[in-house]
């Protein structure tokens, strides 16, 4: 058995729960196969880089695989059929991280970033107001 990431990107008009059910559908397919899917992370609603078939945003799954080679072929064959996958890629790597993936950090620190921010712009804000400068 051979440890994968697998990363889809479904259709923004669709819903959390049909994404869900896609992702279940995939993980059944792996399991018949006699593989496992160790973590999924849903992403949520994310913008695009660029459009991809009309659509400006997407919503981002991510699944760590245990399994075959021919099963991870069936679920990608499973995705190039499905109208509401837009993009798809399976990576095979060494081992398997549990902690969250880069794009679940990247949200957290983005909200950090913008509080963070806002904070520091109020104490700019007092420092200029307390001691005008006398030359």
């Amino acid at each position: 058995m051979r440890f994968y990431e697998c990363v889809f990107v479904a259709r923004q008009d669709i819903t959390g729960a049909q994404v869900e059910n896609m992702a279940k559908n995939y993980t059944n397919i792996i399991k018949n196969e006699g593989g496992q899917v160790g973590k999924i992370e849903f992403c949520g609603l994310r913008t695009l880089a660029y459009p991809i078939k009309k659509n400006k945003k997407g919503h981002y799954v991510l699944m760590n695989v245990t399994a075959k080679p021919e099963a991870v072929a069936e679920v990608e064959r499973q995705m190039k059929l499905s109208e509401d996958i837009l993009r798809y890629v399976t990576v095979k790597v060494e081992s398997l991280d549990d902690n969250p993936s880069p794009l679940m950090q990247q949200r957290s620190f983005r909200d950090e970033k913008a509080r963070s921010s806002y904070d520091d712009q109020d104490d700019v804000v007092e420092n200029t107001n307390e001691s005008p400068r006398s030359e």
